[in-house]
């Protein structure tokens, strides 16, 4: 770990003592050290995984994903069109939960796993559809392993989902 000076202006420290006090931090250090891997990862999610170019030859990053939608599900065809576009990406999904908010508003939770960019691209097309009014996609960078196991005499292989660090 390493030590490092900033200067912030007084009303940046007293943003980050608010955080301090309403997320329970014991100090400072905690709170910039998540402050720090969430604006990371915002700008990850932002910018695109920059080593994800597979026309270079790289390899491409996975992530697990949350993809939170809000949607009027009286929008003609619209819940027809998203079990379509779910449907058409099940090797992604992993499960969905499905909220009625009121008597038009409906809330979905995707888990996703897979490529990042394939992620993005699901992600996209469904918060692209007309009716959905709010969309957000959060990645968690992973590194998915089969790996072999044994329990008692019995010996089978999975996969393995590893979290990579931010950054």
């Amino acid at each position: 770990m390493q030590r490092i000076t900033v200067t912030l202006d007084d009303e940046l420290v007293e943003a980050i003592d608010r955080v301090i006090v309403n997320r329970g931090y014991q100090n400072r250090s905690e709170a910039v050290r998540d402050l720090t891997r969430a604006g990371i990862g915002r700008f990850a999610d932002e910018d695109g995984d920059k080593c994800n170019n597979r026309a270079a030859g790289a390899v491409s990053r996975d992530s697990v994903a949350a993809l939170v939608y809000v949607y009027d599900h009286e929008t003609r065809e619209l819940a027809k069109r998203l079990t379509v576009a779910s449907h058409d990406h099940h090797d992604l999904a992993v499960a969905t939960l499905h909220v009625h908010l009121d008597h038009r508003s409906c809330m979905e939770v995707a888990v996703l796993r897979g490529p990042t960019d394939e992620l993005r691209h699901v992600a996209d097309h469904i918060t692209a559809e007309r009716g959905v009014r709010h969309g957000r996609l959060t990645l968690i960078p992973v590194r998915i392993q089969s790996e072999d196991h044994r329990h008692g005499s019995h010996r089978h292989r999975h996969e393995h989902v590893h979290v990579r660090q931010a950054g």
